[in-house]
C-alpha cells in the first residue's frame, strides 16, 4: 500500500471516531476535509496561545445575524465552551461549537500558525587555538532541535567533505571531531543530553544497541540534498564502550559511481601505463597495501570500474560493502560472525568469474586460496596491510612461507598514501633553507634514471596560505603511489632461491629494476607545488 493510501485510511478512521464522540458530547460534528485548505481564516478572534492550549480554532465570523462558529476537539475544555457561550450571548451574539477531528485541527493550526523554518549557521572548522569558533559551533549544535541534531551533524560533515565524524565521551561533555582531508579537527563540545539523542538515532538507523558492553558495527544510508541535487550518503558506524559511555565513529562514503575512474586518481603517466598493462591480462594477482584511510578501496573500485564491461563476470567479497557498483556481483562477508573470505572465495570460484576482488587478505587460508585462483585463469585484486610494497612481500612470506606458486601469481603490488593538496589559489612559493635543500637532495639521490630529476640546486617549494574558503590552505587530497612490478629479480625471493630474505633486500632488487619509492614520489609532488614537505613527512 502506498503512503497516500495509508494516510487517507488514517484520516477516515479519525473522522469516524470523531463523529461517534460528537454524539456522546452533545456537539455537532463537522467534516472539514472539503474546505480546510480553502476556507478563509477568521483572524483576530482568538490569540494563537489560546488556540494551541485549548485546541480550538475560529471557523466563521458571525456577520449580519449569522452565528459565530468555532471548531473544537475532544480535548477542548468544557469550561471554555460554557464561558464563551455565556460571553457571546451576553453581547447579543449566537455561537456554535462544532466538533472537528484532531487531523482537521492540525491542518487549521498549520495555517493559523505556520511552523517556523529554523536555519542554523553552518559549522566552521576552528584553527588551532581558536576557542571562539569552537564555542560558537558548540552553541549552535546544542541549540539544534532534538529531532534534527543528528541529521544536521551528518549534513554538515558531508558539506565540509569530512570522511569521519568522531563522537567521544569526556567526563563533563561530548567532544565532536571531524576528519577532513586526512587531518582530525575539533568541531564542538556538546552537552551530554545531546549525545543521548545522537546515540538514539544511531541505534534506530544503524541497528546497534545503546546498552551494549561490546564493540559494535552498523551501517546506514542517508539522502542529502545540496543545491537542489540529492546524493546518497553511506555511513559505516563503529561504537566502542569507554569509561564514560559509548564512543562512536561514523565513516562517510559520499559515493558517485561516475567518480570511480582511474582518470580521477591523478596517477602519473608511467605508473598508469604499468597498471593498465597488468590489469589488462586475464590472470594474476594485484595487491593494494597501505594503512587505514590511505585510499586503497577507492583505487581498487576504480580498477574494478575500468574492468566492468559486458564480457566480464566480476565478483567482489567485502566486509562490509562500502560502495555499490552497477554490473558487479558484490557479496557481503561478515567475518565478525564466523564467515571467512577463504570459504566465500572458494564458493564464488565455482561461479566462473573473470575478476575477483577480495576485500582484504587477513590469514594464510585466504592468501593461499587467492593465489590458487590467480593462477587458474582469474584476475584477483585484494588489499593487504603493510607499509610498503617490499614489506608486503616480507609479510606475505611470513604468512604463507616461501611459495613458488606465489612468485608466478603475484604481478603487481601498489603501496599508496593520501596527502593534502595545496590550494592552488592561495599557495605561496618560497626559497627553502640549506638544511631542507640537503634533505631533499638526499631523499632523491637514488632516483631511477628513467625519472626526470628536477634541478636540486635551484628548486623552490610552496607553503599553504589560509583563506576563508580553505581554512588550512589545503583543498582535497592527492594519491602518492609506489608500484612494484614483480619481475624475475623479485620472483627469486618468493621462490626461495635466495637464502636471506628481508624487506631491504627485496626493495633493493625492485629499485634496481626502476621502482620509485613512496618517499621519492612524495618529494617530487612537493617540488611540483602539489603538496608540502610537512605533509610528506606527516603521512609517509
Amino acid at each position: 500500500m502506498d503512503e497516500d493510501k495509508i494516510q487517507q485510511n488514517r484520516r477516515d478512521q479519525d473522522e469516524k471516531s470523531t463523529q461517534e464522540r460528537a454524539a456522546i458530547l452533545g456537539l455537532s460534528y463537522f467534516d472539514t476535509r472539503d474546505i480546510e485548505q480553502t476556507l478563509p481564516l477568521t483572524e483576530g478572534v482568538l490569540d494563537i496561545a489560546t488556540m494551541h492550549n485549548s485546541r480550538i480554532v475560529p471557523l466563521l465570523r458571525g456577520n449580519e445575524g449569522e452565528p459565530w462558529r468555532f471548531g473544537v476537539t475532544t480535548q477542548t475544555p468544557q469550561t471554555l465552551i460554557r464561558e464563551m457561550t455565556a460571553d457571546y450571548n451576553a453581547r447579543g451574539k449566537s455561537v456554535e461549537f462544532l466538533l472537528i477531528s484532531a487531523s482537521a485541527y492540525k491542518v487549521f493550526m498549520n495555517r493559523y500558525d505556520p511552523p517556523k523554518v529554523v536555519t542554523y549557521d553552518d559549522i566552521q572548522i576552528a584553527s588551532p587555538g581558536d576557542s571562539d569558533t569552537l564555542a560558537s559551533v558548540s552553541q549552535t549544535l546544542n541549540s539544534v532541535g532534538s529531532d534534527e541534531v543528528f541529521d544536521f551533524l551528518v549534513d554538515q560533515a558531508d558539506k565540509l567533505g569530512a570522511s569521519d565524524i568522531h563522537i567521544e565521551n569526556q567526563r563533563t561533555h561530548i567532544r565532536i571531531r571531524m576528519r577532513i582531508d586526512g587531518a582530525l579537527h575539533p568541531v564542538a563540545d556538546l552537552e551530554t543530553d545531546r549525545y543521548r539523542v545522537i546515540l538514539g538515532a544511531l541505534a534506530s538507523r544503524a541497528n546497534i544497541s545503546t546498552a551494549s558492553t561490546e564493540p559494535q558495527s552498523g551501517h546506514m544510508q542517508k539522502e542529502v540534498t545540496r543545491d537542489g541535487v540529492t546524493h546518497l550518503l553511506n555511513l559505516r558506524v563503529e561504537t566502542v564502550p569507554t569509561m564514560y559511555g559509548q564512543d562512536a565513529v561514523l565513516r562517510l562514503f559520499n559515493f558517485d559511481e561516475s567518480m570511480l575512474s582511474m582518470d580521477h586518481l591523478g596517477i602519473g603517466t608511467a605508473e598508469r601505463a604499468e597498471l593498465d598493462e597488468i590489469v589488462s591480462h586475464p590472470r594474476g594477482m594485484v595487491l593494494m597495501v597501505g594503512p587505514t584511510g590511505s585510499g586503497k578501496s577507492t583505487t581498487l573500485y576504480s580498477i574494478i570500474n575500468a574492468l566492468n564491461t559486458s564480457d566480464r563476470k566480476i565478483i567482489t567479497l567485502e566486509d562490509p560493502i562500502e560502495y555499490g557498483i552497477t554490473g558487479v556481483s558484490q557479496i557481503p562477508v561478515d567475518t565478525t560472525n564466523g564467515q571467512s573470505f577463504a570459504d566465500a572465495l572458494r564458493s564464488v570460484l565455482r561461479l566462473d568469474p573473470d575478476v575477483v576482488m577480495v576485500g582484504e587478505i587477513r590469514d594464510a587460508d585466504t592468501a593461499k586460496t587467492a593465489i590458487q585462483a590467480s593462477i587458474t585463469g582469474h584476475l584477483v585484486l585484494s588489499s593487504f596491510h603493510a607499509n610498503t610494497t617490499a614489506a608486503a612481500f616480507s609479510r606475505m612470506i611470513d604468512l604463507i612461507g616461501v611459495n613458488p606458486i606465489f612468485s608466478s601469481a603475484i604481478r603487481l603490488v601498489i603501496a599508496q598514501r593520501l596527502v593534502r593538496r595545496l590550494d592552488d589559489g592561495t599557495k605561496e612559493e618560497y626559497q627553502p633553507d640549506e638544511a631542507t635543500r640537503t634533505w631533499v637532495k638526499n631523499a632523491l639521490k637514488d632516483l631511477p634514471a628513467h625519472v626526470e630529476k628536477p634541478d636540486l640546486d635551484t628548486f623552490t617549494l610552496w607553503k599553504p596560505v589560509v583563506s576563508e574558503a580553505s581554512p588550512f590552505g589545503y583543498s582535497g587530497r592527492i594519491v602518492i603511489m609506489e608500484q612494484m612490478v614483480v619481475n624475475e629479480a623479485v620472483q627469486k625471493f618468493l621462490r626461495g632461491d635466495v637464502a636471506e630474505i628481508h624487506t631491504e633486500i627485496i626493495e633493493k632488487a625492485a629499485r634496481d629494476a626502476g621502482m620509485v619509492t613512496l618517499l621519492e614520489r612524495g618529494v617530487l609532488a612537493a617540488l611540483r607545488g602539489e603538496t608540502t614537505l610537512d605533509e610528506i613527512n606527516r603521512v609517509i
